[in-house]
């Protein structure tokens, strides 16, 4: 029999391994890097990530942005068993919680896009003992709304270009149908005529006998 020594280092040195292993793992974020959306409407900001460590109730998620021209990073969202939302700044009541946890989810959504949104969002996202890993980023860049004269033009381009092949279409059938009907008035012409000739050729005929017979 083996005594208790060995088996206690064994224990000890895989104990010391995983430690390790567990300590060396870290959270991985996917976004989706760079994104471009329409002034006035509403965009998800898609984080998704891996943990090693089982998701549990120390989980927390945190949302900042950067502006393109400069200046200091500012709070978009906060998330630890319920999400918390700014009370004052440019996202007050424009952003919402779209995220699971459970489904490694930990996206935003933010509402009524301006101008001034333009910039780089990350998302970091800690699962003790995950804490460590690279931030996720978002490049958004916000362009500008069709205007109602582009709108206008847009339409009228496109009736227009639908009611000449609407045009088009009648023209073509309107030709095939008196073209079948010219046919049609030939053909009727030439039977006329073969049937004139006909009753002609009969009457000769007839008259040719009649003076046989007569003679």
């Amino acid at each position: 029999m083996y005594g208790p020594g060995p088996t206690r280092a064994a224990l000890l040195l895989l104990g010391v391994r995983l430690s390790a292993l567990w300590s060396a793992a870290a959270v991985e974020i996917y976004t989706s890097g760079a994104l471009e959306a329409v002034n006035g409407t509403d965009l998800r900001l898609k984080c998704t990530f891996s943990s090693f460590a089982p998701v549990g109730d120390a989980l927390t998620v945190t949302w900042n942005f950067r502006p393109r021209d400069g200046g200091p990073e500012q709070f978009v969202f906060y998330y630890h068993l319920d999400p918390f939302t700014p009370k004052n700044g440019r996202f007050k009541d424009r952003v919402v919680w779209v995220g699971n946890p459970e489904r490694y989810d930990a996206s935003i959504m933010l509402w009524k896009l301006q101008f001034d949104d333009n910039g780089t969002y990350t998302c970091q996202v800690k699962n003790p003992p995950d804490v460590d890993g690279l931030v996720g980023t978002i490049r958004l860049s916000v362009v500008q709304t069709v205007t109602f004269s582009e709108i206008y033009f847009l339409a009228l381009a496109i009736g227009c270009a639908c009611a000449l092949m609407i045009i088009i279409v009648i023209l073509v059938v309107l030709f095939q149908h008196f073209r079948k009907k010219r046919r049609a008035e030939r053909a009727h012409r030439v039977m006329e005529i073969k049937l004139k000739e006909e009753e002609k050729l009969n009457q000769e005929n007839k008259v040719s006998v009649f003076l046989e017979d007569t003679d």
